[in-house]
């Protein structure tokens, strides 16, 4: 292997990418703001299905379905699954719930968090329905016991994310239209001439670009850190061998995606097929039980799903590495994959 022909490589690559303005705001910039609009006020879903985590044992006797109808308000319809308070809290983190009922003393608890307005909602309505009053909020419709701790909030669960996103957006966008672009403008037929193995070139690109994702990610962490105050007491060698495999993956994705291809249009139209349907159904923005219960085993396959669901699993959870171990080798797989299909169909114009 001739390191020297590979370092220069990734030298000119780095070179090209800081060279551009756009790429410090659109990778390190935006993605900031975006946590920052969105942990401050999160845009209320449509109201449609919401499910409520009741804890046991308890005297509260619910049916497993209830609807409640409001003009005003939309209606709801509320799913009550009976668990303990641990598998309770597991879940609320991963966004399956964003309420707890409890009971102590004969008086209701409801466990949210105070700054996601749609947990509010659902206080809202519930408390109403217990008291029988839908007209007026009761006085003593219960007790609020908010949940402000790391790992409970709304931000916590946007930030890993939209780490996740980041990387497929970079590598996408970044690697796959950035190819397509030196084909389409003739650069990449002149390399033809030198005397570079088209591996080299290919790894040089990817390097830098998984370096640019270390930095950016980490600038978007701190911020969080500061700002929103979440937990980042994590498994360090699991959520670098997991972010290194998500990088990866993608990485191997862009390189198939722009193997050919030399037309900027069909390239754009390639690379949003892939991204867009990943970005709305990974469960980024919202939790991805939101879907059909028939679709979420096809979404958890999705590479965007496995690193954010293992990304959250790592911040929120606090798992080790034997817990994100198969996310790992399945992303890794993915990359390989894509990446020596796309190699062994790669052209330079």
């Amino acid at each position: 292997m001739d390191t020297r022909q590979l370092c220069l490589l990734i030298a000119s690559s780095f070179r090209e990418i800081v060279r551009e303005p756009g790429v410090l705001f659109w990778g390190i910039g935006f993605p900031i703001l975006m946590s920052l609009g969105l942990g401050i006020a999160f845009t209320k879903k449509p109201d449609i299905i919401r499910k409520v985590a009741v804890i046991t044992p308890s005297e509260l006797i619910l049916k497993d379905t209830v609807v409640i109808k409001d003009e005003q308000l939309g209606s709801t319809t509320f799913i009550f699954q009976k668990m303990s308070w641990d598998e309770a809290m597991v879940l609320l983190k991963r966004g399956n719930f964003n309420l707890i009922i409890g009971q102590k003393d004969g008086q209701l608890q409801y466990h949210f968090d105070p700054m996601n307005p749609d947990a509010q909602l659902c206080f809202l309505k519930l408390s109403r329905l217990f008291q029988g009053k839908p007209e007026v909020l009761p006085e003593n419709a219960g007790q609020i016991k908010p949940l402000t701790v790391s790992g409970t909030r709304y931000i916590d669960f946007f930030v890993p994310g939209i780490l996740a996103m980041g990387v497929m957006m970079s590598c996408m966008w970044g690697l796959s239209y950035g190819l397509i672009e030196k084909r389409s403008k003739k650069l990449l037929r002149r390399m033809v001439a030198t005397p570079m193995k088209k591996s080299y070139f290919l790894m040089s690109m990817i390097t830098v670009r998984i370096g640019m994702n270390i930095i950016e990610s980490l600038l978007l962490v701190l911020f969080a850190w500061l700002v929103f105050g979440i937990n980042i007491h994590v498994s360090l060698p699991a959520l670098l061998l997991i972010f290194l495999a998500g990088n990866f993956s993608f990485a191997g994705l862009a390189v198939f995606v722009s193997s050919r291809t030399a037309n900027t249009e069909i390239g754009n139209g390639f690379i949003n097929a892939i991204v867009f349907p990943m970005m709305i159904l990974s469960g980024i923005f919202f939790s991805y039980h939101n879907f059909p219960d028939w679709a979420i085993p096809v979404i958890q396959l999705l590479p965007l799903t496995m690193l954010a669901d293992g990304m959250r699993s790592i911040f929120i959870e606090g798992a080790g590495l034997i817990r994100v171990a198969q996310p790992i080798v399945v992303l890794t797989a993915v990359g390989a994959l894509f990446f020596t299909a796309g190699l062994k169909v790669f052209r330079w114009y």
